[in-house]
């Protein structure tokens, strides 16, 4: 008999039709013989919903008071499921966050898991309970609702998955698995039977959106073996894990994100603590940069470009015009209509001429390149927004096919 974690995202759980086909997975997986834990997200646009509602009382709602808002949404889901198990003729019994055990830091609307407490949990499973817990959500040390940012639920159920010493954890979604692309968009895009922790975080990080980031690099930490499986289809899915051997593939995704900006910072002075003074800037606003592109300038100055989130971008123009004395000055411009386009694949390690390929694919379709950045198993570059779809098709073609 083994434990296995099951999370269902929002679209598994959306309305009554689709609650009972989740308790029928759980009840199958129950007759297995296996124990169950399932995480839940928020019914189908539950979330934007409530968003929606604190708009119309808030232009700038506090994020504490967002947090108590917003785990509603997922109280509201453990509930019915629990309720459809039973109906089902299956013990089950919903938990929200802080009673499963999940204490964060202080963090309104971005916590931290600081420390998992499963004794609730556990006593549950040791009465042949189903337990149903709200994702997304935890308590901070003052004993505030707190909750964990996009993608919170995968987190929230890694993080069990790992306190429990689980022997899986399966991520339900609408997609049958992990593919090598966005199969809505290329339907040539093939699904991956494995694919490494390292392989699938740089797939999370740069905008492929089956897994959330924070929840893979959780799994790899602890060695948490995770499955991508489709909630609609009972199909194999996709595992995840720390070694995986598919043969005979370079490259195992094309990702692109389109919540990308491009800040320019032109003629700064070209001397030692320049790029310290910009970034630091940055910094002290908590804004990530990703993607640095440092040239010469004439006459002793220099260019700084770099990426930024779309959502940080004033923000970060901001910052750099108040600041702008300290680092003497410079023209500073903002590129909104941008999109970065990645290839994935530990293969890249020990084969030549990937960037040649992938290059080469974007010359035949006559699309621009304005940045670079590599790593050993990753090729990422920034193109303009239009011409993202026709890049990663193009990429695809020239790798997968």
């Amino acid at each position: 008999m083994a434990l296995i974690v099951q999370k269902f995202g929002g679209t598994s759980v959306k309305d009554r039709s689709r609650i009972f086909n989740v308790a029928r997975i759980i009840m199958n997986t129950r007759n297995a013989g296996h124990d169950v834990v399932v995480v839940v997200s928020a019914q189908g646009d539950t979330t934007d919903d409530l968003i929606a509602k604190a708009a119309e009382i808030s232009s700038s709602p506090s994020r504490r008071e967002m947090d108590m808002l917003l785990a509603s949404g997922e109280q509201i889901s453990i509930a019915l499921l629990a309720m459809a198990l039973q109906e089902l003729g299956v013990s089950a019994v919903s938990l929200t966050g802080w009673q499963a055990g999940f204490n964060t830091d202080r963090a309104y609307s971005r916590a931290r898991i600081k420390r998992m407490d499963t004794e609730r949990v556990e006593s549950e499973l040791a009465r042949n309970r189903v337990v149903v817990v709200a994702g997304f959500q935890g308590l901070n040390r003052s004993d505030d609702i707190t909750t964990l940012g996009r993608g919170g639920s995968d987190t929230s159920a890694v993080a069990l998955a790992a306190a429990l010493h689980a022997d899986r954890c399966q991520i339900y979604t609408d997609v049958e698995g992990v593919y090598t692309a966005d199969p809505r968009k290329i339907p040539k895009a093939t699904k991956l039977k494995e694919i490494t922790f390292d392989e699938m975080l740089e797939l999370a990080s740069l905008g492929a959106q089956v897994l959330n980031n924070r929840s893979v690099e959780l799994a790899k930490k602890y060695n948490v073996e995770l499955e991508v499986i489709s909630s609609i289809n009972p199909v194999p899915g996709t595992v995840v894990k720390e070694e995986a051997n598919v043969e005979g593939m370079l490259i195992k995704g094309v990702a692109k994100d389109s919540d990308v900006a491009v800040i320019s910072v032109k003629n700064v002075p070209d001397v030692p603590g320049m790029s310290f003074k910009v970034f630091s800037l940055l910094a002290q606003r908590n804004i990530n940069v990703d993607i640095i592109l440092q040239s010469s300038g004439a006459e002793g100055k220099k260019d700084l470009s770099f990426t930024v989130p779309l959502g940080d971008a004033e923000s970060a123009v901001a910052a750099l015009q108040n600041g702008a004395s300290r680092f003497g000055g410079g023209e500073i411009s903002v590129d909104k209509n941008c999109a970065k386009v990645s290839i994935v694949g530990a293969g890249m390690q020990s084969h030549s001429g990937v960037a040649s390929t992938m290059f080469e694919a974007l010359f035949s379709q006559n699309i621009n390149i304005k940045m670079i950045s590599t790593s050993e198993i990753k090729i990422s570059v920034i193109i303009d927004e239009q011409d993202a779809d026709k890049a990663v098709a193009a990429i695809h073609d020239a790798f997968i096919n």
